[in-house]
């Protein structure tokens, strides 16, 4: 019994030697690789080279280039690149964002990035009054019943939820297609709301940050309790909270001719 686990371990641990060559050789091509051409370099089988990469694309670490079947970095690898990226200058670059916002609002502001486990919270500045949103940076949220993640899912930067919603208020949104609906309109808007559907007494806005090529990388977001982020109080704030998202969008991403990203 204990030799047939070591052979299982072997061939296991080899598997994963296999698959880990491949991936070095998709990252180091200057060029999406063909199949035959991976298979040959590495030594690999051409039949187990395609199972393995077809496992790794599964898991986004690599994805076909167009209908020729070539291999490159997938979007697992992308976004850890650009996460990469982001932990060592977007924080820094976001923070005049970050007070204008808090000058402007007294809430609490936050920046977040999309995260395999939900919205990731980056960077905060707290609220001027003792009754505030509390402390995120560090902690995650769902997608769906956050002012952020409903930015994420609206703009392709995080994968609608294939599964059940939970319900974490009576309000959150739990029907796919409400949610959908209302990811329409976050596009149009380019400005999500939040309110009592995280926790009930918590209002939050949020507005998409773009990065280099225009996809949306990070979101500026406020949150207070629901006692000031009243209705009135969101519609005054929120032509501010997206003007700032742009402002920050320029800083990381200007374009030649000085016009918004759309």
């Amino acid at each position: 019994m204990e030799q047939q686990f070591q052979v299982s371990r072997q061939a296991g641990t080899a598997a994963i030697d296999r698959g880990a060559e491949l991936l070095v050789r998709v990252l180091e091509s200057p060029e999406p690789a063909a199949l035959s051409e991976l298979a040959k370099a590495t030594g690999i089988p051409k039949s187990t080279a395609s199972r393995l990469l077809t496992a790794l694309e599964r898991r986004g670490l690599v994805e076909q280039d167009g209908e020729r079947g070539r291999l490159r970095p997938g979007p697992a690898i992308l976004r850890a690149a650009e996460r990469g990226l982001l932990e060592r200058n977007l924080v820094e670059v976001a923070g005049p964002s970050l007070d204008a916002l808090s000058d402007d609002t007294g809430e609490t502001i936050n920046l977040a990035v999309p995260g395999l486990a939900g919205v990731e919270h980056v960077a905060q500045v707290d609220s001027i009054h003792f009754l505030g949103a509390g402390q995120w940076v560090g902690r995650s949220v769902d997608y769906h019943c956050s002012a952020n993640g409903k930015v994420f899912l609206a703009f392709g930067s995080a994968p609608l939820p294939d599964g059940p919603l939970a319900p974490m208020t009576d309000l959150t949104v739990t029907d796919v297609q409400r949610l959908v609906d209302e990811l329409d309109v976050i596009r149009e808007r380019r400005f999500a709301a939040s309110v009592d559907e995280l926790e009930v007494g918590l209002a939050a806005i949020a507005a998409p940050v773009h990065g280099l090529g225009g996809g949306v990388i990070a979101a500026l977001s406020i949150s207070g309790p629901t006692t000031r982020m009243s209705p009135e109080r969101i519609d005054e704030i929120e032509p501010r909270l997206i003007e700032e998202a742009q402002t920050l969008s320029d800083r990381l991403s200007p374009t030649p001719e000085g016009e918004p990203i759309a």
